[in-house]
This record gives C-alpha cells, structure tokens and sequence, in this order.
C-alpha cells in the first residue's frame, strides 16, 4: 500500500488498495486513518453494497437520523444530491451530526456524479486547531461544554425541500432535542485533543453570557478558517473519502451550483464525546471512558 500525504496538516492517499479485497491489511488502513485522519482511495468505483461492506469494517454502520425519523430500522446510505433546484447546504466548517448525544465515529464518502466545476470537499484537523491555540487559551476552552441543536441542519432541510420538510423538521426537533458536548474533546484512540465545533450546530457555551459564549464562537469560527489545518480534494467520480469525525471538520465547496453533483455518505457509530484533563497527544485512553 502506497501512502502519499495530501497537505502538511492532514489528508493521505492510499494507492494499490482495493476496498473490496478480503485481504485487504485493514490494520495498516485503519492505522493511516489515525495518523492521517482523513484518507482517499482514487477511482475505487464502489457499488452501495460494497460501500457499506467497507464501512462495515471500521464499526457498526449509523442509522442517519433523518432516515430513522422516516421508520428506518437498519442502517442506511444517504445519498446528497446538489442541484438547481437543491444546492449545497454543507458550505460551512462542521462535523457531522453533533446535535445527538453519540455523534459518528467516522464517515465514508463515495462521488458518484461529480460536477462539471467545482465541487470539491475541504477537511480541517480539529487536533491541528487546538494545538495551535496558546496554553493559556486552551486551558479557558478545557472542559468547557457547549450546546448543540439541529436548528442549522433544518435550515439546509429548507433549503433542499421546502415547505415538504416540515413535517420531517418537526419530528426531529422533537426526537432530538439540544443536547451538551465537550468544546474540547479527547480522541478515544490516539489521546489527541480536538476541538469539538460546528458552524451549524453549535449555539452557545454553557454557563457563559451571552457575549462572552458569542466571543468564544466568533474566534474559533475564524480560527478553523486557517488553511494551515486544511486538507483540499478535489473529485474525480468513483473516488472514496474516509475521514475521522472526531478529530475533524470539513465542509462542501459551494462553488459547482448550478451544476449537478451527487454523492453518497455512510456513518459509523461512535461513543460519547468527553474530554479527559490527564491526556496528551502521547498518552492512550480506553474507548468509551
């Protein structure tokens, strides 16, 4: 298997790598993802039933909330059609699904239909970002917990169908109302601390005013704007991405509109976000503690 980095912050790809193989050293795989936190496998052309037999690999495949709102009982593939009539709503820095108690462990990204411009997908290390915050800043943001909903999920709800989401909209804001995440978590495998932030889904920092909870999001809604945590792909169709969502953001380039672009993404359950005062990016916590 042939790694080549992508960026300097984070990003790889794997080259002589067939997903599908039986084979297939899934430990190196899992491995790169770790140090890498997001990688690609060129052109692999994976069929849904595939696609979810790899996702399969990494844990047990989410079933997305939206499709469990519908009476979904397994685990599904959402399919993110951007069109004419129903451009991008991702165009923001955000991991994925934090308004519920266990976000995703990691998500698997398949384009089936790439734009004729434009279109890429941009990944940010959350570790990255917080490293590069001083000491003194990263012990005021340690142990904070903030509150995250699902209000800037229906906003792309709205967008995408108009005055037909309603009734989806209010099924899920009653099933999932706003729940508390760490601001910083720790990474249950590797130690690592990583910002836990969502231009989408995060409103506020608990027991903080108003302003003061407004300033802290202001700065680090700037401070992941920094193209030295970033990684950038740019699509060709059959690609597969796979990134760790608990250790980065990533975000939809909204620059394809009005041309069509359609691709499929499978989650991974994960375990409840906490932060643990002792580790360090050297130091190992259990899963789940």
């Amino acid at each position: 298997m042939k790694i080549t980095p992508v960026s300097g912050a984070l990003g790889a790809v794997l080259e002589d790598v067939d997903p599908r193989d039986p084979a297939l050293d899934f430990d190196a795989v899992y491995d790169a993802l770790l140090e890498y936190e997001v990688i690609f496998f060129p052109q692999v052309h994976l069929t849904e039933d595939e696609h979810m037999a790899f996702g399969r690999r990494f844990g047990e495949p989410s079933i997305f909330p939206v499709a469990r709102a519908r009476g979904a009982t397994e685990p599904t593939m959402t399919v993110i059609a951007d069109e004419p009539g129903t451009p991008n709503a991702a165009d923001e820095w955000h991991t994925d699904v934090t308004w519920i108690e266990t976000p995703p462990k990691c998500a698997l990204l398949h384009m089936d239909v790439v734009p004729e411009r434009g279109g890429d997908t941009l990944w940010c290390s959350a570790t990255r970002a917080y490293d590069a915050l001083s000491p003194r800043f990263q012990v005021l943001l340690d142990g904070l917990v903030a509150i995250h909903d699902n209000e800037g999920f229906f906003r792309g709800i709205q967008r995408k169908m108009g005055r037909a989401g309603d009734e989806l909209i209010e099924v899920l804001r009653r099933d999932y109302p706003p729940v508390e995440q760490p601001l910083v978590r720790t990474h249950p495998e590797t130690g690592k601390r990583a910002l836990m932030y969502s231009a989408q889904f995060l409103q506020r920092i608990k027991d903080m005013s108003e302003e003061e909870s407004r300033t802290i999001v202001r700065f680090l809604d700037e401070h992941v704007k920094d193209p030295s945590f970033h990684c950038r792909w740019h699509w060709s169709e059959g690609d597969l991405a796979v990134w760790d969502e608990r250790s980065t953001l990533h975000r939809a380039a909204a620059d394809h509109f009005p041309y069509r672009r359609v691709i499929r993404r499978l989650e991974i359950d994960g375990d409840r976000p906490y932060f643990d005062p002792t580790a360090t990016p050297r130091t190992k916590v259990a899963v789940g503690a």
